[in-house]
C-alpha cells in the first residue's frame, strides 16, 4: 500500500534497471522527505530485479565520520573480485578498508578501484546497487561511489540512491522528487491500514497533519485508543513532521519495559547492526535476553540475523530521547564489550562518547585513532578522532596542539570553515613558537585553500619570515608558496604585491643543499624581481633540476605542475612538455585526482600551441569531469577557455570570460582577469577584429611584472597595434617583449620575436624577417605560431602586390588552421586567399579526424602497448569504457588489431 501514486517514480527506476541490463547503465537519486516511501519503492526495485546481481548498502547516521563505511559494506559480498584489479586499486582497497596497512590512499584511487570492481560484477550478468539513506553516507564513500555513479555510460551497472535531500557528492546525478501523497491515495492509504472507522473530519484532519506522508499515516496513530481515533481525542497538535514520526516512536519505546528499553538505546548506539556486540553490552548492563523478544513485539527492532530498526527515524528518536546518564552508560558498556586488537577506532569512539570530562588516557586512544584513519585516508575521520581528543584533554600545551593536528586533518577533509575554528582555539594555547609558525602557515594555506585571492599572500609570507629562524627548508617552501599566491593575486594585489614577496625570498636564508624546490623559488623571484635577462638562466637550471632529478612523490606533486608553467614564461615548449606529462603521470599513478584538473588545464597550452586541438580538448573535457566531481570549477576554466578562444568559438568565450570575471573578481584572482583578456585579444585577432583585440591587449599587459599570461598578450598587442594603427603602442610592446624572448634565446621565443618585428618593419626590411619567423619555428613543435607567421607573411605579400607568392603562404596557413580546428584564424586566411583570386578548396575531414577527443586519446594509449586495464587506470574509467571506445575506433578506422591501429595512427 506503500507504493500508492508511485507510478511515476517506479517507471524511472524501471527504466534504469532495463538501460543498466542493455549496457547503458547509470544512477538515479530518489530524494524526498522521511517517511515518504523511498525505502519502500527500493525494496519494490530489488524485488523485480531478478536476474542481475544485487547488493546493497546504507548510510549510518553514527558512521558518517568512519571512512570508507558504506562503501565497504557495499563492497563486501563481491571483494574477491578484487583479485582482477590493478595491483595499485587492490592495495588502495585493502588500506582502505583497513584490511593492510600502508601510507593513506587517495581517496579517487579508492573510488576508481571501487569502479572496476563493480564493472567486474556486472561481467556475467548486470549489477545493481541499492544504497539507501545516502544523506549518511561518509565523506570517502560518498565521493567513491559517486564518482563511479558518473562514468556508467557503457557499464551494465544501475546504481539507485536514497536520500533525503541530494548531498554535495550526488550533485549533477539524475534525480527524482519523491512527492507526499495525493488526497486520493493519502485516504485510501489511511482507511487501509485503520483498525476501526473513522469520523470524516477527524479523517480530513489525520491527511492534513501527515501532509499525505505514508509512514507518518501508518505510525501517528499507533498508541491511540480507539475511540481516541473515532472522534479525534488525543490526536497530537500539529507539529512539524519529522517530530512527528519521531513523537510516534518515541511513544512506542517509552512504552517498553525498562531492560527492553536499554536494549533498543545499545542498538540505537551501536550502528554496525553487530548483534554479538551488542549482547556483550547488554549482558555488562545486566540486560537478559528477554528483553529482546519484548521489543521485537513492538515492531520497531529486530535482533537477529543482524540488529535491524524499522526506519532509521527509530534510531535518531531512541538516541534522542535517552538520558544523558542512559547514554554514557550505553556507551562505556559498548566500549568494553569492543575488541580493542580487532576494532581500536570504535572502542576509541565509544569511550569518548562516554567520556564525560577530560580524560587523557581517552584523549591519547583518540590520537592513535586518528593516525590510523589518515593512514586509511580517512581524513574527515581523524578530523573527528582529533577534535573530540582536543575537547578530552586537560593540559594546556597539549590541548593547543592536538587542535593545532585537527584543524590540519579538517583542511585536508574539506572542512576549511572548521579548521580555522581550530587554529583559533589552538593559538589561545601555548603553543611553542614553530608550532605558531606552522598555525600561520596553515592559515594562509586555508584561504589560498578556499579563495585564491588577496588574503593568501600575506598570510603564507608573515609565515614564511617566522620560519626563517626555525627551520630554513620549510621557510622557503612557505616563500615558494606565498610567490604562488602572489601571482595568482596578480593585479589584485592589495598590500603586499609578486615583487615584494619575491624581494623577501630572495633575502630569505640559503639552502645548504639547494633543492629543485629551492631553484624554483629563486629563480621565479629573480625572474619577477630582476626581469628575464637575470632569471631565465636560474628558471632554466630550475627546470633542469625538476627533469633530472628523482624526486619524492610528494615533491614532485606538490611542485612539478608550477615548474611545468614557468617553463613557458621562458618560452621552454620542450621542457613545459616534458614536466607536466612528468606531473600527469605521476598524479595518476599515485591516483591524486585532486591534483589533476590543474595539471591537466596547465597541460593544456601545450597541445593548443601544437596545433593538436583534439588532445587539448581531451584534457579540458576530463579536467571539467573531474573538478565537477569534486566541487572546484576553476582551474578548468584555464583550458576551457583558452580552447575556445584558440578555436575562434566567440559564444563561448564571451560566456567564460562574463562568469569568469564575476568569479575572478570575486575571489581577488587577478591571474584570471589577465588570462581573460590575452584570450580575449587572441580571439579577436583571429576574428580580423584588431580594435577591440588592441583594448584586451593593452589591458592584459597593464601591469608591469605579471609573467604569467602577460608576455603572450605582447605578442598580440604587437599584431592589434600595427593592423589597428598604433605602431607606437606596438613597438613599446615589442620592446617589453624581446627583453623576455632574447633572453630566453630558443626557437620559439625567437621565431615569436622575429614575426612581431617583421609585422612592425618597413618596406624591404620586413620580408627577411618573416623569413626568420618561419625558419625558425619550421623544426618545431610550435604549428600554431609557424601557421601563424605564414598568414601574416601571406598578407603582407599581398599588399606588396606580390599575389602568387601570397598564395602560397595563405594556403598554407589555411590548410594548417584548418587541420587545428582553429576557425577564425582559418576564416581570416580564408579571405586573405580569396583576395588574392584563389579559392580556398575545402578540406576533407581526415579519417582520424572523425575520432572524438576520448576516442582519440585511447587509442593513442593502446597504439602504445597499454592494455585496457592500464588505459583504464591511467583515465580513471572503467576498461568496460575503454573497451567501448575502441570498438568505435576499430570501427571508424576500419583496423581489426592493435597493430593495425598503431600503424594508421602514424
Amino acid at each position: 500500500m506503500q507504493l500508492l501514486g508511485r507510478e511515476r517514480e517506479r517507471a524511472a527506476l524501471d527504466r534504469l534497471l532495463e538501460s543498466a541490463r542493455d549496457g547503458n547503465g547509470g544512477a538515479l537519486v530518489i530524494d524526498g522527505e522521511p517517511g515518504v516511501g523511498k525505502t519502500a519503492l527500493l525494496d519494490d526495485l530489488v524485488e523485480k530485479a531478478t536476474t542481475v546481481r544485487i547488493v546493497r548498502s546504507a548510510g549510518v547516521e553514527g558512521e558518517m565520520e568512519l571512512p570508507f563505511a558504506t562503501v565497504q559494506q557495499l563492497c563486501a559480498p563481491i571483494f574477491e573480485l578484487g583479485e582482477r584489479l590493478p595491483r595499485p586499486q587492490r592495495d588502495a582497497l585493502d588500506v582502505a578498508f583497513g584490511l593492510n596497512p600502508g601510507p593513506a590512499p587517495n581517496p579517487f584511487l579508492v573510488a576508481l578501484a571501487v569502479l572496476g570492481l563493480l564493472s567486474e560484477a556486472a561481467r556475467e550478468r548486470g549489477l545493481l546497487c541499492v544504497i539507501d539513506d545516502a544523506q549518511w553516507l561518509d565523506r570517502a564513500s560518498a565521493q567513491a561511489i559517486g564518482f563511479a555513479a558518473r562514468r556508467l555510460a557503457v557499464e551494465r551497472i544501475a546504481i539507485e540512491f536514497a536520500a533525503r535531500e541530494m548531498g554535495e557528492a550526488l550533485r549533477g546525478l539524475p534525480e527524482v522528487h519523491v512527492e507526499p501523497l495525493g488526497h486520493r491515495d493519502a485516504r485510501a492509504l489511511l482507511e487501509s491500514i485503520l483498525p476501526v472507522p473513522m469520523d470524516d473530519p477527524v479523517l480530513e484532519r489525520l491527511i492534513v497533519e501527515t501532509r499525505g506522508n505514508p509512514l507518518a499515516m501508518m505510525e501517528l496513530p499507533r498508541g491511540l485508543t480507539s475511540s481516541q481515533l473515532a472522534g479525534g481525542f488525543g490526536m497530537p497538535d500539529a507539529v512539524p513532521l519529522h517530530a512527528g514520526i519521531e513523537e510516534s516512536f518515541q511513544r512506542r519505546v517509552a512504552a517498553l519495559p525498562r531492560d527492553a528499553r536499554r536494549l533498543v538505546l545499545i542498538a540505537a548506539s551501536e550502528p554496525t547492526g553487530d548483534a554479538t556486540l551488542v549482547w556483550r553490552a547488554a549482558e555488562r548492563l545486566g540486560i537478559p535476553e528477554s528483553a529482546a523478544l519484548v521489543a521485537e513485539s513492538n515492531g520497531l527492532i529486530a535482533f537477529r540475523p543482524r540488529v535491524a530498526f524499522r526506519h532509521p527515524l527509530v534510531r535518531s528518536a531512541v538516541y534522542r530521547a535517552a538520558g544523558a546518564v542512559e547514554r554514557t552508560e550505553v556507551h562505556q558498556a559498548l566500549a568494553e564489550a569492543t575488541d580493542p586488537d580487532t576494532d581500536p577506532d570504535r572502542r576509541a569512539w565509544h569511550r569518548a562518547q562516554a567520556a564525560v570530562m577530560p580524560d587523557e588516557d581517552v584523549a591519547a586512544d583518540l590520537e592513535r585513532s586518528a593516525a590510523r584513519a589518515q593512514a586509511r585516508g580517512g581524513f574527515a575521520a581523524a578530523a573527528a578522532f582529533l577534535e573530540r581528543s582536543t575537547a578530552l584533554t586537560a593540559e594546556p600545551a597539549k590541548r593547543a596542539g592536538r587542535a593545532l593536528a585537527a584543524a590540519q586533518a579538517k583542511l585536508q577533509a574539506g572542512a576549511a570553515d572548521e579548521a580555522v575554528a581550530l587554529v583559533e582555539s589552538a593559538e589561545i594555547g601555548p603553543l611553542a613558537e614553530v608550532q605558531r609558525a606552522q598555525a600561520e602557515v596553515l592559515r594562509a594555506r586555508i584561504a589560498f585553500a578556499t579563495n585564491r585571492g588577496s588574503d593568501a599572500a600575506p598570510l603564507l609570507l608573515a609565515a614564511a619570515r617566522r620560519l626563517e629562524p626555525l627551520d630554513v627548508p620549510l621557510a622557503r617552501e612557505t616563500y615558494l608558496d606565498a610567490l604562488t599566491a602572489a601571482l595568482y593575486t596578480g593585479r589584485l594585489a592589495g598590500a603586499v604585491d609578486t615583487r615584494q614577496v619575491a624581494r623577501a625570498a630572495l633575502s630569505a636564508p640559503s639552502a645548504a643543499a639547494p633543492r629543485p624546490v629551492d631553484l624554483l623559488l629563486e629563480g621565479l623571484a629573480t625572474l619577477i624581481v630582476d626581469g628575464p635577462t637575470a632569471g631565465t638562466p636560474r628558471l632554466r637550471n630550475a627546470l633542469d633540476a625538476f627533469a633530472r632529478s628523482a624526486l619524492k612523490p610528494t615533491v614532485a606533486l606538490r611542485w612539478r605542475w608550477l615548474a611545468g608553467r614557468a617553463a613557458g614564461f621562458i618560452w621552454e615548449h620542450e621542457a613545459w612538455d616534458l614536466l607536466t606529462a612528468h606531473h600527469i603521470r605521476a598524479a595518476r599513478e599515485a591516483g591524486m585526482l585532486e591534483d589533476l584538473p590543474l595539471a591537466l588545464s596547465t597541460r593544456v597550452g601545450v597541445h593548443l600551441l601544437a596545433g593538436e586541438t583534439k588532445a587539448a580538448t581531451a584534457l579540458v573535457e576530463e579536467a571539467d569531469a573531474l573538478a565537477r566531481a569534486m566541487g572546484d570549477g576553476i582551474a578548468p576554466r584555464y583550458g576551457s577557455l583558452g580552447l575556445a578562444a584558440y578555436r575562434g568559438d566567440e559564444a563561448e568565450v564571451t560566456r567564460l570570460v562574463r562568469t569568469g570575471t564575476d568569479d575572478f573578481l570575486a575571489r581577488g584572482e587577478g591571474l584570471g582577469l589577465t588570462a581573460a583578456n590575452w584570450m580575449t585579444a587572441l580571439l579577436n585577432n583571429g576574428l580580423g577584429r584588431y580594435e577591440e583585440a588592441f583594448t584586451a591587449a593593452a589591458e592584459a599587459t597593464r601591469i608591469p611584472g605579471e609573467i604569467w599570461f602577460s608576455t603572450f598578450g605582447l605578442a598580440e598587442l604587437v599584431e592589434a597595434g600595427c593592423r589597428s594603427g598604433r605602431r607606437e603602442r606596438g613597438a613599446e610592446a615589442l620592446e617589453s617583449l624581446s627583453v623576455s624572448t632574447s633572453a630566453s634565446g630558443t626557437p620559439w621565443a625567437l621565431g615569436v620575436e622575429a614575426r612581431s618585428r617583421a609585422l612592425l618593419a618597413y618596406s624591404d626590411a620586413a620580408e627577411p624577417l618573416y623569413r626568420e619567423a618561419i625558419e625558425r619555428l619550421q623544426p618545431t613543435r610550435l604549428r600554431l605560431d609557424l601557421a601563424r607567421a605564414h598568414l601574416v607573411y601571406g598578407e603582407w605579400l599581398r599588399r606588396e602586390a606580390r599575389r602568387i607568392d601570397a598564395r602560397n603562404e595563405l594556403r598554407t596557413a589555411y590548410e594548417l588552421f584548418t587541420d587545428f580546428e582553429m576557425e577564425a584564424f582559418a576564416e581570416r586566411s580564408r579571405i586573405e586567399l580569396e583576395a588574392t583570386g584563389q579559392h580556398a578548396r575545402k578540406r576533407t575531414p581526415a579519417t582520424l579526424d572523425q575520432l572524438t577527443p576520448q576516442e582519440a586519446q585511447i587509442s593513442r594509449l593502446a597504439a602504445e602497448g597499454n592494455t585496457n586495464r592500464e588505459i583504464a587506470a591511467q583515465l580513471f574509467i572503467s576498461p568496460s569504457t575503454v573497451e567501448y571506445h575502441l570498438h568505435k575506433a576499430f570501427r571508424k578506422l576500419d583496423v581489426t588489431s592493435r597493430t593495425q591501429l598503431a600503424k594508421r595512427l602514424r
